[in-house]
């Protein structure tokens, strides 16, 4: 079979019209047929292709169109790392998010992806549904992605974190630029509070809430939430 830079996957007729459109990085096929397996058993899941290495990835991508990438970090050829940041370079929001996926936990492979736009942080063997739900939400965007995982990655290097974030830097600067209600409403956030639980906490609408949220991110240059958390965490927002 001749070789190709990535793998098109098939257009099961039984799909929903608009289902989340998932590209599987890793290189190693038995590993990607697990998840597209599983993926593609979700009626709001498709996995649109499939690549070997990052330079197939980005290869995928310019024919392609996808919403989620999971993206293996060590790989020959170009790793996750750098085809993250590659993918994420100048988006402005409207490209595909990625989840990294890794075999160590804690690894600082994977909070250098993460630093370079990845919206979430899962090993290979989670839970079924923990991975599933982590493609959902960070399609959703305006919800919160803090699988365990990430939560004690980003604990574990809060002090690198920090010394990021020290008095002057850029974030430090931004953070400071925040009015107080957008100030509090960064808290909630970077605690791990949804949209609506922020809007109930601070008696607002859901609507006021995602305007605030919306001001925080542009002021930050954030991405998405788990980039604004991760800033919290350099700026000492929010400890371990």
């Amino acid at each position: 079979m001749p070789d190709s830079p990535w793998t098109a996957a098939s257009d099961p007729s039984t799909e929903p019209a608009a289902p989340i459109r998932v590209l599987l990085v890793d290189d190693q096929q038995l590993v990607r047929g697990g998840f597209r397996m599983l993926i593609n058993s979700q009626p709001d899941l498709k996995v649109v292709a499939e690549a070997g290495n990052g330079r197939e990835a980005l290869a995928a991508l310019a024919a392609v169109s996808a919403d989620v990438v999971l993206m293996d970090v060590r790989m020959p050829g170009m790793d996750g790392i750098e085809a993250t940041s590659r993918i994420l370079d100048g988006d402005t929001g409207g490209g595909p998010k990625v989840v990294v996926l890794t075999t160590f936990d804690l690894d600082e492979y994977a909070l250098t992806a993460i630093q370079a736009g990845a919206s979430g942080f899962l090993l290979k063997d989670a839970p079924p549904e923990e991975l599933l739900e982590a493609i959902r939400t960070v399609y959703r965007g305006d919800a919160v992605i803090a699988p365990s995982t990430t939560r004690r990655l980003l604990n574990h290097v809060a002090p690198l974190l920090r010394t990021a974030g020290a008095p002057g830097s850029r974030h430090a600067d931004a953070v400071a630029s925040l009015t107080p209600r957008e100030h509090e409403v960064f808290t909630l956030i970077a605690q791990g509070l949804s949209n609506p639980e922020i809007a109930a906490k601070l008696y607002l609408s859901e609507a006021t809430v995602k305007t605030h949220v919306g001001h925080i991110l542009a002021k930050l240059e954030a991405r998405d939430r788990v980039q604004a958390v991760v800033i919290a965490y350099e700026t000492g927002i929010v400890a371990p």
